[in-house]
């Protein structure tokens, strides 16, 4: 559903504006430390060309699904930006500002229990985290890191199995390739 007087097309483009400039300051951990705004654009398009996705607040929801977690984002400011709808699938998605071991655990544990498409932006995100891991790492990440990464991954993506069989393949096909090229 869209916002009144909105098109699909101008409320992705909005997100995609409003999330860029949140993250403008923000590049990747990876070596290449590539622009951060590009890795909600990839969860988004990833959902629409690999699961078939196109609800548009699933899109807009991918797009902003890191503005609470990683910037002085309000859940206010996105509902009242794009909606009550977008702002329950970030928050859902958003993890706590806890201890690593600690959000990890629990992202873990509530995978299981997110909504159908909540669960189709944690595990794009998870996807396009594993990619990376496996081509882009942090310079500092030792190969053991590297695939405890991809474990922690692959839990949630366990987590989130059954909701998009053409995503839960790309899992699947993506941390299989990264397992083999990290060695």
């Amino acid at each position: 559903m869209t916002r009144a007087g909105s098109s699909v097309e101008a409320q992705l483009l909005a997100a995609a504006l409003f999330s860029a400039e949140r993250h403008r300051d923000q590049r990747r951990k990876g070596v290449r430390e590539t622009p951060y705004i590009n890795h909600p654009i990839e969860v988004a398009e990833l959902i629409v060309r690999v699961g078939g996705v196109h609800d548009i607040e699933v899109l807009v929801a991918a797009v902003l699904h890191d503005t609470i977690e990683d910037t002085e984002t309000k859940a206010e400011e996105i509902e009242r930006k794009f909606g009550t709808s977008v702002v329950a699938l970030v928050l859902e998605v958003t993890d706590p500002p806890l201890t690593q071991s600690e959000r990890k655990r629990l992202e873990i544990e509530h995978a299981p229990h997110l909504s159908p498409r909540a669960k189709l932006i944690k595990l794009a995100d998870k996807i396009c985290n594993v990619a990376d891991t496996a081509s882009n790492p942090p310079a500092s990440w030792s190969r053991s890191r590297r695939h405890d990464y991809i474990d922690f991954a692959e839990q949630i993506a366990i987590g989130c199995r059954g909701n998009n069989a053409a995503l839960d393949a790309e899992f699947v096909r993506v941390m299989e390739r990264a397992r083999a090229q990290i060695g």
